[in-house]
C-alpha cells in the first residue's frame, strides 16, 4: 500500500457560541480551512482528488455541506466531495477514510477535516409539517437534540461525564485543576506564537469600513479563573461536571492535505508528517469517555510502537473528566498530554 503524508494543516480561530463568527455557516468556514490549506502545500484546487469534511450539525446548511465547502474554497465540481457524522469523531475518521484511499490507490491528493457552525443551528418544530391543530406548540433545540443528546438515555452527554468520574473515582477538584491547567495552557501557547503557523484568519466583513482579521480563538480568554471552584454541576445534582470543567460549544473549521509519497515527491512538497497508524473504538454510547483508551493503543501497534514512545498524546477534551480519566487508563505522563491545551479551553466546534 501508499505511504500517505501530510502536507499541510490548518484550522480557523475558534469562536465562542454566538461570537465573531456566528454569521458564518459551517460550509464557509470549512471553505476558509480548505483554501488556506491548499495555499499552505503549494497545492492548486485542480489537483485535488477528494473532499471529506466532518459536519455534525447539518439541519438548515442546504445539501451536502462537505460539496459546498469545498465549491466555495474554489475545488473544480468534477472532485468527489463527502460528509462524514461520527459526533466529535467527524474530522478524524474523515482523516481516516482520506488516508485509506490514497493507500489503497483511489486517491493521490485528499483534502480532509471538519468544520461546525454551533450558533447556527436553528430549532425544529414537529407540528407545522401536517398542521398543529389545537393547543400549544414547543420547539426542539436542533443543538441539543442532534448534537448534545444520548439518543438511548436521552440525556445530555454530560450526564456521561459525571457516570466516568464516579466509575473511575475523579473528584471535582481534579476535573476544576485539569480545567485551570487546560486554560493556562492554551493561553500560553497563545502568548508563546505556538498556534501561529496553523491558523487561517477569517475575514469578517463589516457594515462600515474595511473587513475584521479574526486570527486568534475567543474561548482561552472568556475564563473567570476565581469563579470556577463555585460552580454548580452543570447536568446532575450530585454531578461534578460544571460549565468551566466541560468544553465549550464553538464555531470554527479545519483542513488537512493528505498526498500519497509518489506524488509529493513529484511536486517536491516536503511532507510535515506521515500517517503511520489509526484505529476505530466503540463501547456503549455512555462509555464514550473512556473509548480513547481502546482506540490509541490499537493505532499505535498498528504503527509498530508502544505508549512509552509517545513523545506527545493529544486527547479531546470533551470534559476534563475525559483528560485525566484516559490519561490515567493508559499510564501517560499529564505533562506530554494536551499540551498546548485542548476543548475544555480552545474550544470545540462539535465534529
Amino acid at each position: 500500500m501508499k505511504e500517505v503524508y501530510i502536507v499541510s494543516a490548518v484550522r480557523t480561530p475558534m469562536g465562542s457560541w454566538g461570537g465573531s463568527l456566528k454569521d458564518f455557516s459551517a460550509p464557509r468556514l470549512g471553505a476558509v480551512a480548505i483554501k488556506g490549506a491548499l495555499e499552505r502545500a503549494g497545492v492548486s484546487p485542480e489537483e485535488v482528488n477528494e473532499v471529506l469534511m466532518g459536519c455534525v450539525l447539518q439541519a438548515n446548511l442546504g445539501q451536502a455541506p462537505a460539496r459546498q465547502a469545498a465549491r466555495f474554497a474554489g475545488i473544480p465540481d468534477n472532485v468527489p466531495c463527502t460528509t462524514i457524522n461520527k459526533v466529535c469523531a467527524s474530522g478524524m475518521k474523515s482523516i481516516m477514510i482520506g488516508a485509506q484511499s490514497i493507500m489503497l490507490g483511489d486517491a493521490d491528493v485528499v483534502v480532509a477535516g471538519g468544520m461546525e457552525s454551533m450558533s447556527n443551528v436553528p430549532f425544529y418544530s414537529e407540528n407545522l409539517r401536517w398542521g398543529h391543530k389545537y393547543g400549544n406548540a414547543s420547539l426542539i433545540d436542533g443543538l441539543a437534540k442532534d448534537g448534545l443528546t444520548d439518543v438511548y438515555n436521552n440525556y445530555a452527554m454530560g450526564n456521561a461525564a459525571d457516570l466516568c468520574a464516579t466509575e473511575c473515582s475523579i473528584s471535582r477538584e481534579d476535573q476544576d485543576t485539569f480545567a485551570i491547567e487546560s486554560y493556562n495552557r492554551s493561553q500560553t501557547a497563545w502568548n508563546e506564537g505556538l498556534f501561529d503557523s496553523e491558523i487561517v484568519p477569517v475575514e469578517i466583513p463589516q457594515k462600515k469600513g474595511d473587513a475584521i482579521q479574526f486570527s486568534r480563538d475567543e474561548e482561552p480568554w472568556n475564563v473567570k479563573f476565581d469563579k470556577i471552584a463555585g460552580l454548580r454541576p452543570a447536568f446532575t445534582k450530585e454531578g461534578t461536571a460544571t460549565a468551566a470543567n466541560s468544553s465549550t460549544m464553538n464555531d470554527g473549521a479545519a483542513a488537512l492535505v493528505l498526498m500519497s509519497k509518489e506524488k509529493a515527491d513529484a511536486l517536491g512538497i516536503k511532507p510535515i508528517a506521515k500517517i503511520r497508524g489509526f484505529a476505530d473504538a466503540e463501547q456503549a454510547p455512555e462509555k464514550f469517555t473512556t473509548t480513547p483508551a481502546i482506540a490509541l493503543p490499537k493505532a499505535v501497534a498498528k504503527a509498530g510502537m508502544v505508549l512509552e514512545e509517545l513523545d506527545y498524546v493529544e486527547l479531546n477534551e470533551a470534559f476534563s473528566v475525559v483528560g485525566i480519566a484516559n490519561t490515567k487508563l493508559m499510564g501517560l505522563n499529564p505533562a506530554k498530554v494536551n499540551v498546548n491545551g485542548g476543548a475544555v479551553s480552545l474550544g470545540h466546534p462539535l465534529g
